[in-house]
């Protein structure tokens, strides 16, 4: 029994949610996102959004509560935004932006240049004394969590000297170098 699935999604006031056949499209404050579903029936009560099941198998008991999931993510989105920080941890890591390009500099013969997407705000904190910092923000949860992996993916933190980019808050785990 899927106890996330049960659960119903409130809508908050300023949030629009359209359903269509296999769809459902949610417009907010900060944009819009549209997800499509399947094996599950989703409907509109009031300012609730429930979703239900046709039988208990396997598969579709799996989607009832992924579905959920999905649709209150959009929701939380769509009001609040998602935020993903990355830190930038070595000697001479550096990163900076112009627009949707983000340029990182992590020891390689040549620096990284990405173009991101237009819904992903990016902005780069440099403080004299403290690591480099990348901030993504969307309103897209599964986006800013795409690309912040990828970025991270460059240069994964290593657990001898704990450089590479970690997001902020991440525990890495040390190991002792070799013993003379």
């Amino acid at each position: 029994m899927s106890r996330i699935g049960n659960s119903p999604v409130k809508i908050p006031e300023s949030v629009e949610v359209k359903l269509e056949d296999n769809s459902i499209s949610i417009k907010g404050k900060l944009g819009e996102l549209t997800q499509k579903f399947e094996d599950v029936k989703v409907k509109q009560e009031d300012n609730e959004i429930i979703i239900e099941r046709p039988n208990d198998n396997k598969n579709i008991k799996s989607k009832h509560g992924l579905y959920r999931a999905l649709i209150n993510n959009m929701i939380k989105g769509v009001t609040e935004g998602y935020t993903k920080e990355l830190e930038l941890v070595g000697v001479g890591y550096r990163a900076s932006n112009q627009g949707q390009k983000l340029d990182i500099a992590i020891g390689f013969s040549h620096n990284i240049v990405m173009q991101l997407a237009p819904e992903i705000k990016v902005e780069t904190v440099t403080e004299k004394g403290k690591n480099p910092l990348i901030k993504l923000t969307s309103h897209d949860k599964q986006l800013v969590s795409q690309v912040a992996a990828k970025i991270r993916s460059y240069r994964k933190p290593e657990p001898y000297k704990g450089k590479g980019i970690k997001y902020v808050g991440e525990y890495i785990r040390r190991k002792a170098g070799k013993s003379a």
